[in-house]
């Protein structure tokens, strides 16, 4: 009796391995060269909550992170996309946006995330739509610092875009560094640029897609309001992160309706 259970456990176990030798063999499929569209994330806070609401997809990586490819069905057909994680930062910004621009040679490159808000000009969870991107954390102490600020601000045509707009946005000018908000520089951003929100990436991403000739569309959702008082999220990374999961889970529902609107870059639907 002993001999015929050791003989059963011994196939079971068998049969285990072999099943968990052909789930470690399973390949990752990568996404295919080509896509219609691109959907770069930037920050790590705000791939997280998109990869939990993408899960369903296939995952793969890239030089700066994962990305995952699926459809969106939009205006009756099927449009290919592929969402990457490019990572926060200008660097990592203009980089990945090269990457995927190079690889999957997209129709739209869209760029979906937070951004800070200007006490007065936004509310939390107004969505700001890119209509001109300024990065201005560049130095220049031997000639004019105004003349390359505007070497790297980009006007972002838009004239592709159907209107109305499939939800309420704020059409404006976004400010980019490679720091949070200053409270002290806010009067000095919105009198010089007119901005009404500040983030890491924008300009990075915005200034690469024109260079290569690329439609981009940038949807930012206040996450939180900065004043000249302070942050409210400063020092309080636990009211981004909450804020940002739903923001980011907004954004990808609405996301079928921008592509919907952005049809005149598909001319075969």
């Amino acid at each position: 009796m002993i001999r015929a259970w050791m003989t059963i456990a011994a196939a079971l176990l068998n049969l285990a391995g072999g099943e968990i030798a052909r789930a470690e063999a399973r390949p990752v499929v990568p996404p295919a060269d080509k896509a219609d569209i691109v959907v770069l994330i930037s920050a790590n806070a705000e791939w997280k909550p998109a990869r939990q609401k993408l899960a369903a997809l296939a995952f793969s990586t890239t030089p700066f992170g994962e990305c995952a490819a699926g459809t969106i069905e939009a205006g009756g057909r099927k449009r290919s996309v592929v969402y990457v994680h490019g990572g926060w930062g200008k660097i990592s910004a203009a980089a990945s946006a090269q990457y995927a621009i190079d690889r999957w040679a997209p129709r739209l490159l869209v760029n979906l995330g937070t951004c800070g808000g200007f006490e007065g000009g936004v509310r939390v969870g107004d969505l700001v739509l890119a209509t001109r991107t300024v990065v201005y954390d560049i130095v220049e102490r031997m000639g004019d610092p105004e003349e390359a600020i505007a070497d790297y601000a980009t006007s972002l045509d838009l004239s592709w875009l159907a209107k109305p707009y499939p939800e309420a946005v704020v059409a404006a000018t976004l400010v980019s560094a490679d720091r949070d908000l200053d409270p002290a520089e806010l009067p000095k951003l919105r009198a010089k640029y007119g901005a009404v929100a500040g983030d890491w990436e924008t300009g990075a991403i915005a200034w690469t897609a024109a260079r290569s000739k690329t439609p981009c569309l940038i949807l930012r959702a206040v996450s939180d309001i900065v004043s000249t008082r302070g942050g409210e999220a400063y020092g309080n990374l636990a009211l981004f992160e909450e804020r940002t999961r739903t923001i980011m889970g907004r954004l990808l529902d609405g996301l079928p309706g921008w592509v919907r609107a952005a049809a005149r870059l598909f001319p075969e639907s």
